[in-house]
């Protein structure tokens, strides 16, 4: 069960997402309606996934993204909107954003967007930790019959 933290505006937004991730398992444990409240809140619980609603100012928004990036930088934060203009995606995508979550929510898509960025991250470290492994053992070779 990962930690939840949902930052968006909207009340009953949050309160739609937060009983989608619960069904999907997760636990929610703060939301907030500011950036800057929010932003406080899960620095103090340390969550593994952000939702967050940047709104439409794509500059304030991409500063959030920056300050949550370097405060949780192994958290997944998943950008939260109606609003999929191809600048903020491509901007998000920058910040290192894990996935898209559009409005309105479709509890399969949403519940689909979040397992797939676990998956995909955790077979990143498989891999980093098969190549560890590789490098650490000695290539050794067979000694042949000298005969």
């Amino acid at each position: 069960m990962l930690k939840v933290v949902i930052i968006d505006g909207n009340s009953i937004t949050r309160n739609l997402l937060s009983t989608l991730l619960v069904a999907g398992g997760h636990d929610v444990i703060g939301d907030s309606n500011t950036s800057d409240a929010g932003l406080a809140r899960a620095i103090k619980l340390q969550p593994q996934i952000v939702c967050i609603d940047i709104g439409e100012t794509s500059d304030q928004g991409f500063g959030m993204l920056d300050l949550l990036r370097e405060s949780l930088p192994k958290a997944l934060i998943f950008l939260v909107s109606g609003n999929m203009d191809p600048a903020i995606v491509q901007g998000a995508s920058q910040r290192g954003i894990h996935g898209f979550i559009v409005k309105p929510f479709n509890p399969v898509t949403v519940q689909t967007i979040i397992r797939n960025a676990i998956l995909k991250i955790a077979r990143q470290q498989q891999a980093r930790a098969t190549a560890a492994t590789e490098a650490a053992t000695p290539n050794v070779k067979p000694i042949e019959d000298a005969r």
